[in-house]
């Protein structure tokens, strides 16, 4: 069974740092896109960050500089460092898998990262 299961979210203060993982099951990350989402209360979900299985990378403008996206193929597990955390960036994350970024088929559950003083 393909799954995909992030964890490292929770509290954390205006310019403290946070790394959510993604851990897949049943499948290589390795030879798929990984991407990163998220969904702020009230608000529509929105592309962070998405890892091609060449290792492309993008991220969207408002986590530029602050966000990075890698990978550990060893531990099948993707990575989303997250520096200079804003209270804007307080939304439940998820991670996705696909053949492409722009083809991502499996989702996992999510992690809430809350951005508060």
């Amino acid at each position: 069974q393909l799954q995909l299961v992030e964890s490292g979210g929770g509290s954390v203060q205006p310019g403290g740092s946070k790394r959510l993982s993604c851990a897949a099951s049943g499948f290589t990350l390795a030879y798929y896109a990984i991407g990163w989402f998220r969904q702020a209360p009230g608000k529509a979900r929105e592309g962070v960050s998405c890892l091609s299985s060449s290792g492309g990378t993008n991220y969207s403008d408002s986590v530029k500089g602050r966000f990075t996206i890698s990978r550990d193929n060893a531990k099948n597990t993707v990575y989303l460092q997250m520096n200079s955390l804003k209270p804007e960036d307080t939304a439940v994350y998820y991670c996705a898998a696909g053949g492409s970024c722009h083809n991502l088929d499996y989702w996992g559950k999510g992690t809430l990262v809350t951005v508060s003083s």
